[in-house]
């Protein structure tokens, strides 16, 4: 099934259930969310174990770090 036949299908599906779907889609973009973050933190625990992460407080070092 495709992108558009989803949104010709949601069209024709009555208000409450435009609704809930409104709400399932919610739900899922937070729990796919809270994944990408916990991935991000597994990512950064590695790193720190490696030595690989930098820290500064100097704002000039934070911006040339992120530019990396």
């Amino acid at each position: 099934m495709s992108f558009s036949d989803v949104v010709e299908a949601i069209k024709g599906l009555s208000i409450e259930e435009k609704q809930e779907i409104q709400l399932l889609l919610k739900q899922y973009l937070r729990e796919e969310r809270r994944e990408q973050i916990y991935e991000n933190f597994k990512t950064a625990q590695v790193e720190e174990k490696n030595g690989e992460l930098k820290f500064s407080s100097n704002i000039n070092e934070l911006k040339r770090l992120i530019e990396e």
